[in-house]
């Protein structure tokens, strides 16, 4: 099982887009959200909202089948992950369904007891 841990910008102004996003997600939507984590083996998410001097971000952790995860957002036409790419993309300007061709995040230290 690996893990993601990654940073996605937050647009200028998002903030509560962001925090909605998150609320929906795991409340109305939450049974939707599960079914996406359950098929790729996503055993825990969690989604921080940082504000730092250079802008504000999202940091996404996750651990699972990261590769598979990434792949079904990017690709699947279902209600839900239409509506999460198209959210993802209105908070972060960040679009899912196009391949990221740069250096995945580094896991330099994953320590568990």
């Amino acid at each position: 099982m690996a893990v993601f841990n990654g940073l996605f910008p937050v647009l200028e102004g998002k903030e509560d887009a962001a925090r909605a996003f998150a609320k929906e997600a795991a409340g109305p939507r939450g049974e939707q959200f599960g079914e996406h984590l359950e098929r790729n083996d996503v055993t825990r998410e969690t989604w921080s909202l940082l504000t730092t001097p250079m802008g504000s971000f999202v940091n996404v952790w996750f651990e699972g089948d990261v590769d598979a995860a990434f792949k079904e957002l990017a690709t699947s036409d279902d209600e839900h992950t239409v509506w999460f790419r198209r959210t993802v993309l209105d908070v972060t300007g960040v679009d899912m369904s196009q391949p990221d061709d740069g250096t995945p995040p580094e896991v330099i230290l994953d320590w568990k007891a």
